[in-house]
């Protein structure tokens, strides 16, 4: 197939593109600049010119607790906008199948884990990113209408829970949590420091799986797409507190210092684990363990630290 790819500059988009070779379809990458998903006229005329037969939507506006905490329009305004304008155009060009990556974010705060599918709506969100959460509802629920009104097209959305590996951001201000606990732990390493602040008590509990495993899902997922239920969660259905990704990630670095809890931080959402029940009955499991994807992260983190030193030199 002819399949565009949104955001295939992104974490999730050059995974996927890693993989690529192993399969037969060819894939239309456009930068922002050549399809502005903002512009509801162009992203239409992109797709009349271009005519894919399916999109993978991985396109968006992302960041961690603080990004979403200082720019919750942002997070709000263009990921919806950019969510329905693609949808929209895709459903007026006729094109048969669409994959939406939505964010398990959408599930309500004070909802029993793990998460199921259904939950979405159910319940208040997490204010952190109820912005972000609201956008990515917005498009799931599009890809039903749209399903429901029209039987022949065929819009889904898998729901990953959070995600970390190679490619991804490590800046201190708006990366996801692994990135900038790495980040975090390699610095203190480098000054000699020895103790590392964790926001809130670290009793928090989140589900990470290695971003490579979704590129071999989205590929599966792309073989099986007519079988594949309306929206699924996509994950490990196991998860660890924040203690314990800070204190695996000092092992594996090689940090020896403490760790000082800040109790005036907020950690957002308890926990949030996704009910895997009907992933595994859509024959799928990931592959990578944790130890393995965060000696993977931390690698590329330290190459592309390599690089950056080299240039400035």
């Amino acid at each position: 197939m002819k399949i565009l790819l949104t955001g295939a500059n992104g974490m999730v988009g050059k995974n996927i593109l890693e993989l690529a070779s192993k399969h037969q379809h060819t894939f239309l990458t456009p930068s922002s600049k050549v399809l502005n998903l903002l512009d509801a006229a162009s992203t239409q005329a992109y797709l009349v010119e271009h005519k894919p037969d399916m999109i993978i939507h991985a396109a968006g506006v992302v960041g961690g607790i603080q990004a979403n905490m200082a720019h919750p329009v942002k997070f709000l305004v263009d990921n919806m906008q950019m969510g329905l304008n693609i949808l929209n155009s895709a459903k007026n060009c006729g094109i048969k199948q669409f994959l939406n990556l939505s964010s398990s974010c959408m599930y309500p705060r004070d909802a029993l884990n793990p998460l199921s599918e259904e939950l979405i709506l159910k319940g208040e969100l997490e204010p952190t990113n109820e912005g972000y959460a609201l956008a990515k509802i917005a498009s799931t629920r599009l890809c039903e209408y749209i399903s429901h009104e029209e039987p022949e097209l065929l819009y889904k959305t898998i729901i990953p829970c959070n995600l970390y590996g190679r490619h991804d951001k490590f800046s201190p201000h708006n990366s996801h949590m692994i990135p900038a606990v790495i980040r975090k732990v390699i610095d203190a390493k480098q000054k000699d420091l020895t103790e590392i602040d964790i926001w809130g008590d670290g009793k928090a509990r989140r589900e990470f799986m290695y971003a490579g495993d979704l590129a071999d899902f989205i590929f599966y997922a792309i073989a099986n797409f007519s079988r594949m239920p309306q929206n699924l969660n996509v994950g490990l259905g196991e998860d660890f507190t924040i203690n314990d990704y800070y204190q695996r990630i000092a092992e594996i670095i090689g940090f020896s210092g403490t760790f000082k809890h800040d109790l005036t931080k907020p950690v957002g959402m308890k926990q949030k684990l996704i009910d895997d029940n009907k992933l595994n009955a859509f024959g799928w499991s990931y592959k990578t363990d944790l130890t393995e994807g965060l000696k993977n992260t931390v690698q590329f983190f330290l190459s592309e630290q390599n690089l950056s030193e080299q240039a400035n030199d």
